[in-house]
């Protein structure tokens, strides 16, 4: 009998650390138009070139190109542009409040303004989200009041949450956004019971999931796609691949030699994988999936393709575990420079107006915080009345919970 040579393990490694030059060569790009756009009624078995692929629409030249192209109108497109723009302020603002240490703690979606904020427009009143924590653009694009989502986090006394969340997990039922979940990958089969709910209704109402990378490992993303396969859920089941999970690289999550759209494929759920940072590919793409959905043609998976600009939260240095100007090397480029320079080449933005709209929306931002602070911070201690605790957990309270309520005087 021959010998065998010993057995080997592999595990993937990142293309890049710190103080190395970042190599992309890995992201298979597929030039702008050049990806088919099939019918809505296609069969899942046809959309495997489609999750292989890359859904894009702005060229080099920053001209909107090929099949997937959405022919949005002017104001269409300035909203998109100001809604970025206006979650990018934002981020930034808050990250300096908690750095003041009037809050605890946040997350940005520095880089991926582009995902929520078209994905928004391709939905109705009464469709349901199921985010995660970097989705804060889909409530920027429905635009819920800045002051309530800095009183949530500042954790005050007008905290619509009443402390009972982390920073930045939102809840807005009537903006339907569902509560944000710290346990990563619930949102997907809560997202597909919830479609399944609608559809045993008859409704006409349709959900949407999103989930990272790396939380795809997790054992609940895969019984989420059993479900909303076998019972065809009207749902869109949105995995952001940014690049990086907490502090690991995507292809530990499986992203090394196979998309992580394909996963869909395999599950016979039809299946996208598009530009993040491409607005119009981005609009283009849920517009197709949630009119699959509408027709009752089952669930849709779309990657998309984009990178975690900033760090993963307020308590981490990615300076640690990867390149610091990876991003400036990405080659999907900053989504909100690229929606920009199109609207300049129709003629519908200019310089002037971007610099007059950047301070607009500082001021906005910077008006609502305060007017947040006036309610309490961090610094001041002033949280939610303790009564707070008792309230929206029974339709009628519990007599038990009267006497304990009674003996601690609030």
């Amino acid at each position: 009998m021959s010998q065998s040579k010993p057995l080997s393990l592999h595990v993937p490694e990142p293309t890049g650390r710190p103080g190395c030059k970042t190599d992309f060569s890995y992201l298979d790009v597929s030039p702008a138009g050049s990806v088919p756009r099939p019918p809505t009624d296609v069969g899942y078995q046809d959309t495997a070139a489609l999750a292989s692929g890359l859904v894009r629409v702005l060229d080099d030249d920053d001209d909107a190109v090929g099949p997937w192209n959405p022919e949005l109108d002017r104001e269409k497109l300035r909203f998109g542009l100001r809604t970025m723009m206006k979650t990018r302020i934002f981020d930034a603002r808050m990250v300096i409040a908690q750095r003041q240490k009037k809050l605890s703690f946040y997350m940005t979606s520095l880089g991926e303004e582009a995902i929520g904020s078209a994905h928004a427009l391709a939905l109705k009143d009464g469709d349901m989200c199921f985010p995660t924590y970097r989705q804060q653009s889909l409530l920027m694009a429905r635009e819920y009041p800045l002051v309530d989502m800095v009183c949530q986090l500042l954790s005050n006394e007008r905290d619509p949450l009443k402390g009972r969340q982390l920073p930045v997990m939102y809840s807005v039922k009537d903006k339907g956004f569902f509560t944000i979940s710290g346990n990563l990958a619930t949102q997907v089969p809560q997202a597909v019971g919830w479609a399944m709910a609608s559809a045993i209704k008859g409704d006409t109402k349709i959900a949407s999931s999103w989930i990272g990378d790396g939380a795809t490992a997790e054992s609940d993303f895969h019984t989420g796609l059993t479900f909303a396969h076998v019972y065809r859920a009207p749902v869109i089941l949105n995995v952001v691949n940014n690049q990086w999970a907490i502090s690991t690289f995507q292809a530990i999550a499986g992203g090394e030699s196979v998309t992580f759209a394909a996963r869909g494929v395999g599950a016979g759920i039809a299946s996208l994988r598009v530009d993040g940072n491409d607005f119009l590919a981005v609009y283009a793409a849920s517009c197709w999936a949630a009119e699959r959905a509408r027709r009752n043609l089952g669930p849709t998976l779309i990657e998309w393709v984009t990178y975690r600009a900033g760090p993963h939260s307020t308590s981490d240095d990615p300076a640690r575990y990867r390149p610091a100007d990876e991003w400036t090397h990405f080659p999907l480029g900053d989504p909100i420079g690229r929606l920009r320079r199109h609207l300049t080449k129709l003629g519908w933005w200019s310089d002037d107006e971007h610099a007059a709209l950047q301070a607009e929306l500082e001021a906005e931002v910077l008006a609502a915080q305060k007017q947040a602070e006036q309610f309490g911070t961090l610094v001041d201690g002033r949280v939610p009345s303790a009564a707070s605790m008792f309230e929206d957990v029974y339709k009628e309270m519990p007599e038990h919970l009267r006497r304990q309520r009674q003996q601690l005087g609030v």
